[in-house]
């Protein structure tokens, strides 16, 4: 089995703002289908969500505002299973909640040094 970090991403200013139940609901969605990963052994971390502001340290120790402020998607969390290829990977990652509104999985394989 390899690992894969499954990052998930959204332009959260098109996000429902739903309400408190709305929200709960969302939440069981995502708690279910991370259930549903490490019912199959596949859950190597749950991950966690990312706050939505911070900072970006550039060469020369430019610090700006972050993180990218220039584009609209942003990184909302991660997770990270595991796969026996990225074929895999990439099927677990379609049962993600984020592609209900409007947001996209990224897989990529992590590469051990």
């Amino acid at each position: 089995m390899k690992d894969f970090l499954l990052v998930f991403r959204t332009d959260y200013s098109k996000m429902p703002q739903g309400t408190p139940e709305e929200m709960q609901a969302m939440t069981k969605r995502w708690m279910d289908w991370i259930g549903g990963i490490a019912a199959q052994n596949k859950l190597a971390d749950r991950g966690n969500r990312l706050g939505n502001g911070g900072k970006v340290v550039k060469p020369s120790n430019v610090v700006t505002d972050g993180p990218y402020t220039e584009i609209k998607e942003s990184i909302g969390g991660y997770s990270l299973v595991k796969a026996a290829s990225l074929e895999e990977a990439v099927e677990l990652a379609k049962g993600c909640p984020i592609l209900n509104v409007g947001g996209n999985v990224e897989v990529r394989e992590i590469e051990k040094l």
